[in-house]
């Protein structure tokens, strides 16, 4: 530690420098062991001393205290933030301890991020349903004069597949990554891209409703069916991808007490963690839609289908690795 060899009249400095110094030596150990390792007490210690260190790192910064105590202060956070998060290069271990822990637990911190994405789209959706519901003008602007002749047609597009065809499945499960990604990698440009991207979805998938029920109630009902299948975790996925991306601009334009690369960096670990997630629960949205939303099974299976593993998904985001040390980190 820079300070570590003589006696300070700074007070901040001589108030706080034993627990950094705890910190040092747990970072230390970290080098040696990965962090599962380390003893219950220790670890919840290590996540007070790390939260410590942030908030002295802060004041620090507010009262203009000694550049060299401040870098300092910045690397020392900046250590300890990247031995507490890090991915250990274990294998199978590491699968299982990032979806059993990492991943719903850093889902549940950022809870508030993924709530207003929801929100946003929801509202922008109801509001285009109605729209294109009642005025075809609007439905119009949006593109979707071919879906209402497909509606007064009675043409099922969305059937394109008959039976299971795995081509298709693959095709369905790549726009759906190309969209989530979009919706993350968007948010560096201050949270404005993801927004749009989340917007632009939200009009498009409500007119689309909006135009069918219009047209054709009964022809809106099989869309839904269709839809209701893979529907809970494919919207949830572009959610938690609007929420990553929402993190990420967030953390440049507003870094609080730290430098903007700094807070992209923190804010970029768990808004990784978000879309590595998010992507596993495409895969299961691409085959569902790929293979039983478009089968002949009835319309009541396919909601059934949609609302098990709509509560199964939250029930997981919700309650897995609850209690653990990753909800506090």
């Amino acid at each position: 530690m820079i300070f570590r060899k003589k006696k300070h009249t700074n007070r901040f400095v001589n108030e706080r420098m034993e627990n950094w110094e705890q910190l040092e030596r747990l970072i230390e150990k970290l080098e040696k062991k990965p962090i599962r390792f380390l003893p219950r007490n220790e670890i919840k210690r290590l996540g007070a001393l790390y939260r410590s260190a942030t908030s002295d790192l802060a004041v620090a910064r507010v009262e203009n205290q000694n550049p060299k105590l401040i870098k300092y202060l910045n690397s020392l956070v900046i250590r300890a933030h990247g031995k507490i998060y890090r991915a250990e290069s274990q294998g199978f271990s590491r699968i299982k301890n990032f979806f059993l822990k990492d991943f719903p637990a850093t889902f549940r911190r950022h809870l508030n991020y993924f709530l207003f994405s929801a929100f946003l789209f929801t509202v922008l959706a109801t509001f285009s349903f109605v729209l294109s519901y009642v005025d075809s003008n609007f439905a119009e602007a949006l593109g979707l004069s071919s879906v209402k002749s497909y509606a007064a047609s009675g043409h099922k597009w969305w059937l394109r597949i008959n039976e299971a065809n795995p081509i298709e499945a693959t095709n369905i499960l790549t726009n759906n990554i190309m969209v989530t990604f979009q919706a993350f990698a968007y948010g560096v440009f201050f949270c404005l891209g993801t927004i749009y991207i989340l917007a632009l979805n939200a009009l498009i998938i409500g007119g689309i409703f909006g135009v069918c029920y219009s047209v054709n109630s009964d022809f809106g009902f099989d869309l839904l069916a269709f839809v209701s299948a893979h529907g809970f975790i494919e919207l949830s996925c572009i959610f938690i991808a609007g929420a990553a991306g929402l993190m990420i601009g967030y953390s440049i334009a507003d870094p609080g007490e730290y430098r903007r690369i700094d807070a992209l960096k923190i804010a970029g670990f768990d808004a990784t963690r978000l879309i590595l997630g998010a992507a596993f629960f495409l895969v299961v949205a691409g085959f569902i839609e790929g293979f039983i939303s478009p089968s002949d099974l009835p319309s009541s299976l396919k909601f059934i289908t949609g609302i098990s593993s709509g509560l199964f998904m939250y029930s997981y985001l919700f309650l897995a690795g609850r209690g653990s040390n990753n909800d506090s980190l």
